[in-house]
């Protein structure tokens, strides 16, 4: 269980994970020390597992994003779920419930690419059927 500091800083991190020890120490009203501490902690303990970078508005306003839902075949998952991580378009892999047993985040510099993409994901051992929407717009992300 994590406390309301932790929480804070964990949204300030998600908002700029550059950010100096420093700066979240003073938007935290902590010292830097109770700061890197509490890191050290969170870290340690599975919380913040890592740091990724956020893609700049004039890069991401040329992607084209997908979220592609796939239903696969059950004695297949395994590896139908190797062969998705070897595609660099999906980002990101979620298993659901309900009708489809996995939702893919596909990004590509293009449409073409994207539909590309969008082929080699339904051709995959395994893959059963997909169904694909393609976002329009990013309202916000954390």
């Amino acid at each position: 269980m994590i406390g309301k500091q932790d929480q804070k800083l964990l949204l300030l991190l998600r908002q700029n994970a550059r950010t100096s020890i420093s700066d979240l120490a003073r938007a935290l009203h902590l010292s830097r020390s109770t700061v890197q501490n509490r890191l050290g902690r969170l870290e340690s303990s599975g919380v913040i597992k890592g740091y990724s970078v956020q893609l700049g508005d004039a890069y991401a306003a040329n992607q084209v994003e997908a979220h592609v839902s796939i239903k696969v075949y059950q004695k297949l998952t395994a590896r139908t779920n190797a062969s998705l991580e070897s595609i660099s378009q999906v980002s990101q892999l979620f298993s659901v419930s309900g009708e489809y047993d996995l939702i893919a985040i596909v990004q590509a510099q293009s449409l073409e690419e994207l539909s590309k993409v969008l082929d080699d994901i339904g051709n995959l051992e395994g893959v059963e059927r997909t169904n694909s929407a393609v976002v329009l717009e990013t309202r916000f992300r954390r």
